[in-house]
C-alpha cells in the first residue's frame, strides 16, 4: 500500500465490495474487531457508511448511525500505517456535515479510556465527556468502561 502524499485522498460511501479491505484494517486494529456480518448489517440497515482511499485503497472508515436530531459515530477506525495523517480529522468533519444535513443537533461517540490519542483527537474537534457506560467494550480481562463523548452540531 502506497503512502505517496502526492496522490489525493478522498472520503466516499462504503459499498459491498470494501468490505474485504475494511475487514482486513478492522482485524489490524483491535483485539475484538467487528466482523464482516457487522459491517454488511450496517450497510444494508442503510447507516451512513464511508470510506477514506488513497490510491483506490481503502485506508479508513466511518459507521455512522443517524437517528431523530443525533448522529452516533459506531465506529471510526484509520489502518494502523496510515494513522496519525489528519484521516479521522477529515472523517469526523464529514460526520458532522452528513449530521447537519440531515438536521442532527449532535453527534455522540463511545472511546475507550484506554485510547488516549482518540480521546485527545475528540477534546481537539471539540467533543465533551458526558459519562460513562460500564463495561461496554470486550477486553483481554474482561470488560472495558467506554466514555461517551457529544459534540453539538
Amino acid at each position: 500500500m502506497s503512502a505517496n502524499p502526492d496522490v489525493e485522498r478522498r472520503i466516499r460511501p462504503m459499498l459491498g465490495n470494501d468490505l474485504a479491505q475494511v475487514v482486513r484494517i478492522e482485524r489490524a486494529s483491535y483485539e475484538f474487531p467487528w466482523t464482516a456480518g457487522n459491517f454488511h448489517d450496517s450497510l444494508r440497515a442503510g447507516y451512513s457508511t464511508w470510506v477514506a482511499e488513497q490510491a483506490r485503497q481503502v485506508i479508513a472508515y466511518m459507521v455512522l448511525m443517524l437517528g431523530y436530531e443525533e448522529g452516533h459515530v459506531l465506529n471510526l477506525t484509520v489502518a494502523p500505517e496510515w494513522r496519525r495523517r489528519g484521516i479521522a480529522t477529515e472523517l469526523l468533519q464529514h460526520a458532522v456535515h452528513t449530521a447537519r444535513f440531515h438536521r442532527a443537533e449532535a453527534l455522540f461517540l463511545e472511546v475507550r479510556p484506554s485510547n488516549a490519542g482518540a480521546r485527545t483527537l475528540y477534546r481537539q474537534l471539540g467533543f465533551a465527556e458526558l459519562g460513562v457506560r460500564r463495561r461496554y467494550y470486550p477486553a483481554a480481562e474482561g470488560r472495558e468502561d467506554a466514555i461517551v463523548m457529544r459534540l453539538g452540531v
